[in-house]
C-alpha cells in the first residue's frame, strides 16, 4: 500500500523526468531524398559569351542546348570549307577521287586570296596533301583545286554545295564560293553550321580525324592548325575556324567527353581569344548540365507482336538506328519508354515496314520518338492456316 510520502516522491520523479525530456533535443526523421526528374540538377541559363551569334547542340540527338541569334544570316567565312570537305570525302567514298591522285593546280586556284597552302601553279599535288591544306591551314588555293577536280569548275562545285545544303536541311544557307570569301549572298547561320558539322562527323567518321591534326608539313613549310582549342582541351577534336574582316572570328568546335559529343558554333567574335573562350564556355556548360543517354539499340527487337495469316506466328520489331535522348543531368532515372503497334498485323509484311512508334518521355516531356519497323519479313502462311486466321478475324 502506497503511503502519502511514497506517492509524493514518485510524482516528483515523474515531473523531473518530463522536464529533462522537454529540454533534450528532439529527433526528427528527415524526409526521403527526391528521385526521378525532380532530382535532376537545375539547369541555369547559358553563360554570357563574347560573340555575336552562337548555338550549342548535342551531336547524337541534335537537341539545341543553348543558342543566341542561332538562325540569323551571317557570313560563314572559312567554315564554308566544311561543306567542301564533305563533298570531297563523298567523292573519295564513291571512288571518284583517290587520296594519292595528283591534282594539277590551276591559275584560278593559285591566284586565290587569303590563307594559302603555298602550292604552285601548274604543279601536281596529291589530293591527300590538298585536303590537309584545306583543313589544317585553311588554304584557299588547296580548296579551289579540290573543288575543280571534283566538279570540273568551281561554279559547278558550288551548285553541288547548295544542293547538299538543301538535302541536309540547311535552310539559312546559300554558298557562292568553295572557300568562304565574302559575297553578297554567301550566307549561313550558327544552327546550319552545327548541322553541317554533325553531318560531317556522322557520315565520314574516319575522315573527320584529320580535323584534329595540329599541323602538317608540305614543301618544307610547317603549317599550323588555327583552332587553338585543340591544344587547350584534350577532349576537343575539331572542327574549323573562319575569319574575314567582315565576318570577324568564327569557330565550329566539337568535343567528346565519355560517350557524349557536343558541337558549338560561334560567329562574329572580335578576336581569336574571344571565339575560343566562347566555345570553351559553351562546351563546358553543356557537359556540366546535360547528359546524353543511349536508350535503345538499333536493329534489336523491342517486342514480338502476333502476325495474322503468317508462316511466322510472331515478328520482331525495333528501331532502325540507336535511339538517344539528351536530358538534364539526373533526369535519366525518370525516363519511360512507350511502344504502340498497329493493330492486327497481317502477312505479308516486308522487312523494314513501319508498324508503330517508340516514344520516350522524361516526366511529361517527350524527349525522343522513333518509328518501329519490322526487323524481318513475315511471309504468308499456307491456305488452311490462312483460312483459320480469316475466321478468327471475322469473329473478333
Amino acid at each position: 500500500m502506497n503511503t502519502p510520502r511514497t506517492f509524493l516522491i514518485g510524482a516528483a520523479a515523474a515531473l523531473l523526468a518530463a522536464a529533462a525530456l522537454a529540454q533534450a533535443p528532439q529527433l526528427v526523421t528527415p524526409p526521403p531524398l527526391p528521385t526521378g526528374p525532380a532530382a535532376a540538377l537545375a539547369v541555369p541559363p547559358p553563360p554570357a559569351v563574347p560573340t555575336s551569334a552562337y548555338v550549342l547542340i548535342d551531336y547524337s540527338t541534335g537537341r539545341v542546348l543553348a543558342g543566341q541569334r542561332a538562325h540569323d544570316s551571317m557570313e560563314p567565312a572559312s567554315i564554308t570549307k566544311l561543306m567542301t570537305g564533305y563533298l570531297v570525302f563523298a567523292a573519295i567514298r564513291d571512288k571518284r577521287l583517290r587520296l594519292d591522285e595528283e591534282i594539277t593546280i590551276s591559275e584560278h586556284a593559285w591566284r586565290s586570296e587569303g590563307s594559302r597552302t603555298f602550292v604552285k601553279v601548274g604543279s601536281r599535288v596529291p589530293a591527300d596533301v590538298l585536303i590537309k591544306g584545306m583543313i589544317v591551314q585553311s588554304g584557299n588555293d588547296a580548296t579551289i583545286a579540290l573543288a575543280e577536280r571534283v566538279a570540273g569548275t568551281e561554279p559547278a562545285f558550288v551548285d553541288m554545295m547548295n544542293q547538299q545544303a538543301a538535302r541536309l536541311g540547311m535552310k539559312d544557307t546559300h554558298f557562292e564560293n568553295s572557300w568562304g570569301g565574302p559575297a553578297p549572298t554567301h550566307r549561313s547561320s550558327a544552327f546550319d553550321l552545327a548541322i553541317m558539322g554533325q553531318a560531317l562527323i556522322r557520315d565520314f567518321p574516319e575522315d573527320y580525324k584529320i580535323y584534329s591534326l595540329r599541323e602538317f608539313v608540305w614543301n618544307g613549310i610547317r603549317q599550323q592548325n588555327r583552332n587553338g582549342l585543340l591544344g587547350k582541351d584534350p577532349t576537343v577534336d575539331g572542327i574549323k575556324t573562319g575569319h574575314t574582316d567582315s565576318a570577324r572570328y568564327c569557330l565550329v568546335s566539337s568535343a567528346k567527353r565519355g560517350g557524349m559529343r557536343l558541337i558549338a558554333v560561334v560567329l562574329g567574335s572580335d578576336s581569336v581569344k574571344d571565339r575560343e573562350d566562347a566555345s570553351a564556355a559553351l562546351l563546358n556548360y553543356g557537359f556540366t548540365f546535360y547528359e546524353t543517354l543511349k536508350l535503345q539499340e538499333g536493329n534489336r527487337a523491342i517486342l514480338k507482336p502476333h502476325v495474322w495469316k503468317s508462316a511466322e506466328e510472331f515478328i520482331a520489331v525495333g528501331t532502325s538506328r540507336d535511339i538517344y535522348a539528351t536530358v538534364a543531368r539526373g533526369q535519366g532515372v525518370g525516363i519511360e519508354k512507350n511502344v504502340t503497334v498497329n493493330a492486327k498485323l497481317t502477312a505479308p509484311i516486308a522487312a523494314g515496314t513501319t508498324v508503330g512508334e517508340l516514344t520516350i518521355k522524361s516526366g511529361n516531356e517527350v524527349v525522343a520518338r522513333a518509328p518501329l519497323i519490322t526487323l524481318a519479313p513475315a511471309t504468308e502462311s499456307g491456305f488452311f492456316a490462312g483460312m483459320v486466321d480469316t475466321v478468327k478475324l471475322w469473329l473478333q
